[in-house]
């Protein structure tokens, strides 16, 4: 369609990720194939940003849903809205993304409910269409449309994971924290810390995983590290920094909190 403003959706700067393995090269060769790609691993390990690099790095427009129980069918494919000139049709994320030739992204997809999941099936397989039955209209995926979900599979429980037939649909990267000096490095450039604090904070992070299963329900994300290191480059005591950035966050347990300020004591 001609009227979208397709430059709202353009990545204008770099934005920077990390590789830790040929994830790159794999979904390069993924979205040549415009082969459908489901992203999976834990909370703030970067996903997203994955994905907001891949979009700059191929030059595509990126539209972004985060995903929520609440979310119909209608939310994603478009709806008939009243205004003062009568009834008129607007599209949703994901018929605009097939439209434009974007890559769709619908993050945490699991937690939308299954029957509206259902609505990308037919974009996801050789047909490459979105049929849009209230308005009784069918669109043909523009040839660089792509659709990429992602999901935390070790938080989601039975009832909140996806159906064998959507699984199948796509194909997969698996996601982690990076290792160590990794992690460090990611940390030191999106703070601004150095790299002896930013090392410190992943060491606290690392414990903090090894809690995973024994009291907490996630170990401590790539992202709430750079949050603790932006609060120490403004000027934040460490330990106060990790108590508002690591520990209040992740627990309210008196006793798992005792046990990560005493983890955060350990280096700081």
């Amino acid at each position: 369609m001609s009227d979208i403003d397709h430059t709202q959706y353009v990545i204008a700067e770099q934005p920077y990720y990390r590789a830790v393995a040929d994830e790159v090269d794999l979904y390069e060769a993924a979205y040549a194939a415009r082969m459908p790609v489901m992203l999976k691993g834990p909370t703030g390990c970067g996903k997203s940003r994955f994905v907001e690099h891949m979009a700059w790095r191929l030059g595509k427009p990126l539209i972004t849903v985060a995903c929520n129980e609440d979310m119909t069918a209608s939310d994603l494919v478009g709806r008939y809205l009243l205004d003062i000139n009568g009834t008129r049709w607007q599209d949703g994320p994901l018929t605009v993304a097939a439209r434009i030739g974007a890559i769709c992204y619908l993050d945490e997809v699991v937690e939308a409910r299954q029957d509206t999941t259902v609505v990308i099936h037919p974009l996801t397989d050789h047909r490459r269409n979105l049929p849009l039955e209230k308005k009784a209209e069918l669109v043909q995926a523009h040839p660089d449309f792509q659709i990429v979900i992602s999901y935390n599979p070790g938080y989601q429980s039975l009832m909140k994971d996806l159906k064998q037939s959507t699984k199948q649909r796509f194909g997969a990267l698996d996601f982690a924290y990076p290792e160590a000096q990794v992690e460090a490095e990611i940390v030191v450039h999106e703070s601004g810390v150095d790299p002896a604090v930013a090392d410190k904070l992943v060491q606290v992070a690392q414990r903090s995983r090894n809690l995973k299963g024994h009291g907490l329900d996630e170990g401590m994300s790539t992202r709430l590290l750079v949050y603790a290191g932006q609060l120490i480059a403004k000027g934040v005591a460490p330990s106060a920094a990790c108590r508002m950035a690591l520990v209040c966050p992740l627990t309210d347990d008196p006793d798992m909190r005792d046990t990560l300020d005493a983890a955060v004591t350990t280096f700081f």
